[in-house]
């Protein structure tokens, strides 16, 4: 009976919702997306020279390995355009540079997708990105979003519920 028990209580910890950004099968797929950006990110085509509609308020963000955390962007002086605090960790120093990555079917801000290597020299900055101890370029570009992201496993985790 004891071994029961002993196999019975993890499995039921392991019962409910799960988070879909802790699956294996979608930290995989979320390096796959992130290759993705880069590649679609280099050809220029598809940059934004200003802010997306709905880069405001709470956004989600994530660094490249990491999971969906909240980050705030509000809009800054003119010379700098947006201004986002990232809330969660693993935030890099330099190098490092974000892309604020837009659906090019729906034209509707999906989220903040942040690398922690060198990023563009000559690309337009839409604005900057922020944790505690440093603060990076802020790009933005439309993506196809489904080459990026599927309903399993989503590049951004809902981050307006106060839980996640």
């Amino acid at each position: 009976m004891k071994r029961f028990m002993v196999l019975l209580v993890p499995l039921l910890a392991c019962r409910g919702e799960q988070n879909p950004e802790n699956r294996a099968i979608c930290g995989m797929s979320m390096m796959a997306a992130a290759n993705v950006v880069i590649e679609q990110f280099s050809t220029g085509s598809t940059l934004l020279e200003t802010a997306p509609p709905g880069l405001t308020g709470v956004v989600p963000a994530r660094v490249v390995g990491r999971g969906t955390t909240r980050a705030l962007a509000a809009k800054g002086p003119d010379s700098v355009g947006i201004v986002v605090g990232y809330e969660g960790e693993g935030f890099p120093t330099r190098p490092g540079w974000a892309v604020a990555l837009v659906d090019d079917s729906s034209e509707v801000f999906r989220g903040i997708l942040v690398y922690d290597n060198d990023g563009p020299p000559d690309y337009p900055q839409i604005g900057t990105i922020s944790s505690a101890m440093s603060t990076l370029p802020l790009y933005g570009m439309r993506v196809r979003w489904a080459s990026v992201s599927d309903e399993r496993c989503p590049l951004f985790a809902d981050v307006s519920d106060p839980a996640s």
